[in-house]
């Protein structure tokens, strides 16, 4: 990948990264006028299942083969439930935490995450050893969180 398709996908991945602060605060508005952070992340998952629904009809690209359901692994059902428990729960947080906090938490416990999966190579993510430079980069992140934290 040349550096300028970096930089953009690095761009897209900041433009994602605002959009999901900006989504935390959304939600939770839904959480007031529902009352119900369960009911917000339904709501937030029915609009998103019904534009993503949308899309993949007017994409007319085949779904599932046989081969291609037996070949995936039990896990890989999972993302959906992650979903919920992520919205569920920055719905729930936000209002606890605000913007800042509940995002470089976030941020630290993907990174934390990241840094177990890559070295690992677990869930089809290529295997990238730790080096210091990479446990430097977690360390600070974590020290931000403190930082962000401490009001």
């Amino acid at each position: 990948m040349n550096s300028l398709s970096t930089y953009a996908l690095l761009v897209f991945a900041l433009i994602v990264g605002g959009s999901l602060a900006s989504q935390a605060g959304i939600n939770s508005q839904l959480r007031i006028a529902l009352n119900s952070p369960i009911q917000a992340a339904f709501i937030s998952f029915l609009i998103g299942t019904i534009i993503l629904g949308t899309i993949s009809i007017f994409q007319n690209e085949s779904w599932f083969t046989k081969e291609s359901i037996s070949a995936l692994p039990w896990w890989a059902w999972l993302g959906g439930a992650f979903g919920a428990f992520n919205i569920a729960m920055s719905v729930f947080l936000a209002p606890k935490l605000g913007a800042l906090v509940l995002a470089i938490s976030i941020v630290c416990g993907q990174v934390i995450a990241s840094i177990v999966l890559d070295h690992n190579g677990w869930l089809g993510y290529p295997k990238i050893e730790l080096s210091i430079t990479r446990i430097c980069g977690a360390v600070l992140i974590v020290l931000g969180v403190i930082l962000v934290a401490r009001r």
